[in-house]
């Protein structure tokens, strides 16, 4: 079997047995966008304006809902709506990290009931096994897929090493559920001792730490261009969100001309890739 990473999405998408994964390969392919946009604002208004702006130019829209200080469960009906008129996925970036009946309930339940519009969510493995199983008692009937946290583009994570190779064991034992990684890179043959990568399956690398202009901001987030992350890293969606939409939630026109730029330039890194 050919790495994931030389074959083209809609390739992967018909060969993928996640219903999630499927879903998010086919928009990318549908939309020429592997481009994500994590919408981190904490008022409905703003949040609203900037996913209608961005949803035509994106793949999915990546959310932390519990940031919402006016949320209703009518915000969550609105964004179906603009997922379903723009065409995009849906990502809540959770980043579970308790015990397995722990985060069954707090993904099935409470205010948010994650599980009941979120096509994708993640987690820390930090909790073991349980907190995948849990997770997937909710999400495997709903036909929802998980990411687990292997990397990330902080200055001084401790998600390197064994960590990481832990992260990958668990989800090639979980492939039904778990569909890839928040990670800087493939994870293909990591922790793997003389392993067969070409039965590896196909994992999604979903990037965030993306910036065209910046190498860094003062909270010690680390960029890197969408070249650099598509095709040399050979990462699959880039996530990208204040070099977006910045300060002034009001210029819809230049968030979505800085939408389109990253967008081009997640894409043709892409080709460039699937060419070489």
């Amino acid at each position: 079997m050919p790495p994931a990473q030389t074959l083209t999405y809609s390739e992967r998408a018909a060969r993928h047995k996640n219903p999630a994964a499927k879903l998010l390969l086919e928009t990318i392919e549908r939309k020429n966008s592997n481009l994500a946009v994590s919408v981190d604002v904490t008022k409905r208004e703003d949040f609203l304006a900037v996913v209608d702006a961005v949803g035509p130019l994106v793949c999915l829209i990546k959310t932390h809902i519990d940031i919402i200080e006016d949320f209703d469960y009518g915000l969550i009906k609105r964004l179906e709506e603009l997922s379903k008129k723009h065409d995009f996925v849906i990502f809540e970036d959770r980043k579970f990290a308790d015990i397995g009946n722990t985060v069954a309930l707090q993904y099935s339940s409470g205010v948010h009931k994650i599980a009941s519009w979120s096509h994708i969510t993640n987690a820390h493995p930090v909790p073991g096994p349980s907190i995948v199983s849990g997770l997937a008692s909710v999400g495997v009937p709903l036909g929802r897929g998980l990411l687990l946290l292997a990397e990330m583009s902080t200055k001084g994570a401790l998600a390197t090493g064994s960590y990481t190779e832990e992260a990958v064991r668990m989800a090639r034992a979980n492939s039904q559920f778990v569909i890839g990684f928040i990670a800087q890179r493939r994870m293909d043959g990591v922790g793997l001792v003389g392993g067969d990568v070409e039965n590896e399956g196909d994992f999604l690398i979903l990037t965030p730490g993306v910036g065209l202009e910046v190498k860094g901001d003062a909270m010690g987030q680390q960029y890197r261009t969408p070249d650099e992350v598509v095709r040399e890293s050979g990462c699959d969606v880039i996530i990208v969100g204040r070099g977006i939409y910045g300060t002034d939630l009001k210029d819809v026109d230049a968030i979505r001309l800085r939408a389109e730029r990253y967008r081009k330039e997640g894409w043709d890194a892409y080709l460039k890739r699937i060419r070489s």
